[in-house]
């Protein structure tokens, strides 16, 4: 890494300075578009996977599954590798991982290869979430904002959800799929080379010492925190489920598949922004007053999506993405509260490894409910596990006043 950024923080500095603070942000924010928008960009594959490998659905789900499933499972071994390797060259390695899978996925000719290059950018991705949320938690921890900084950077994972798919549906009208996962694939690869440029030699240092500084939360709350990982779990598994069941909801509701399309895009630009917002409204009026705000207003909206006709589903799907992608901001904004020092690492990664667990079950199980009883009850069940967040976020308030 340049000579520059080992200048930007003296080494008797306690805290990094404002120039750190903002390049560890955008660095943060550039490798959470490119894993997020390479992650959500296999859902615009796989139908193209299953005719050009002629695969059944369980093959559809096992390569998915075997990304969601890599980059769960190897969370907590990145955040441990990160203490011996340094945070910024594991998260500059998981990045051009990422980026050299969807080359291999680029030369594949058949599923073995294909889901090898899965694997690979499963592990690769293991390495963002935990890694980058602490740097920016560590980074804007002595000059405060470290949760209107995680709502930025979980911003910027939606807006990389939004584009990439994007840009790949319009690449592949033009070039065949094989050149537009190359095209990715050299897109992670660039996206590595920006972050060890961005990223400052001095961080680890400087944020070892901010930590021994000061300690938010002290020793950190243990019931709380447990408390906080089955909330985020129930809240990621709801999303996850909802978003499974989605486009069969619209189907039987008469909507075809640019009704589809269209409808998810209302979703997930709802979802941006909410984010965003909700990350702010947590800062100001409190994580539990903000939680029971959007779980509440989730569960609602999810019945009125089933009992609504399309055009009226269609008109509320962006307050519903509001209200269903929001509170994850507010939980990723308590993690660094409740970790005790030094400890950050392993806080956000066995939060994700949760999450992002729940997630992948969740339409595993609540598929069986809808084979059984249908989308609709599906959807209703989902609605009232969220009232179950509603207590769990008052035992983390609880835990955050400890």
């Amino acid at each position: 890494m340049s000579d520059l950024n080992t200048a930007a923080i003296p080494a008797d500095s306690a805290s990094p300075d404002g120039n750190v603070r903002s390049r560890s942000l955008l660095a943060a924010c550039g490798a959470h578009a490119v894993h997020d928008g390479l992650t959500d960009l296999i859902y615009v594959l796989l139908p193209i996977w299953q005719a050009q490998f002629s695969l059944s659905y369980a093959l559809v789900g096992l390569l998915r599954g075997a990304y969601a499933g890599t980059m769960a499972g190897f969370q907590l071994l990145a955040s441990r590798l990160a203490k011996r390797w340094g945070r910024e060259r594991m998260l500059v390695g998981g990045t051009a991982l990422a980026g050299a899978a969807y080359l291999v996925a680029g030369l594949a000719g058949g599923l073995p290869v294909l889901l090898f290059a899965l694997v690979l950018g499963g592990l690769g991705a293991s390495t963002q979430h935990p890694l980058a949320s602490s740097i920016v938690a560590d980074t804007h921890e002595a000059g405060g904002g470290v949760k209107q900084a995680l709502s930025q950077y979980n911003f910027a994972g939606d807006i990389g959800k939004t584009l990439i798919p994007g840009l790949v549906g319009l690449l592949l009208v033009v070039v065949s799929w094989q050149a537009s996962v190359t095209l990715m694939g050299l897109l992670g690869l660039a996206a590595a080379g920006l972050l060890w440029w961005l990223l400052p030699t001095r961080l680890e240092a400087s944020s070892a010492k901010v930590a021994s500084a000061k300690t938010v939360g002290g020793s950190g709350s243990a019931g709380g925190f447990y408390a906080l990982l089955a909330t985020g779990t129930l809240d990621t598994a709801v999303r996850m489920g909802f978003l499974t069941f989605l486009p069969f909801l619209l189907q039987s509701k008469g909507a075809g598949s640019a009704g589809i399309g269209l409808a998810l895009s209302l979703l997930f630009v709802g979802g941006a922004f909410g984010k965003l917002l909700c990350g702010y409204l947590g800062a100001r009026i409190g994580m539990m007053k903000t939680v029971w705000i959007t779980e509440s207003a989730t569960a609602l909206l999810i019945l009125l999506a089933v009992f609504l006709p399309l055009a009226g589903m269609m008109a509320m799907l962006p307050l519903l993405g509001l209200a269903l992608n929001g509170t994850s901001s507010v939980l990723y904004g308590v993690v660094p509260e409740l970790a005790g020092a030094g400890q950050r690492e392993q806080a956000f990664a066995r939060f994700y490894t949760c999450t992002i667990g729940g997630g992948a079950l969740a339409p595993v199980l609540f598929g069986r409910l809808g084979d059984v009883a249908g989308v609709p009850a599906a959807l209703i069940s989902l609605a009232a596990i969220l009232l179950f967040t509603l207590p769990l976020s008052w035992r983390v308030q609880k835990g955050l006043d400890a």
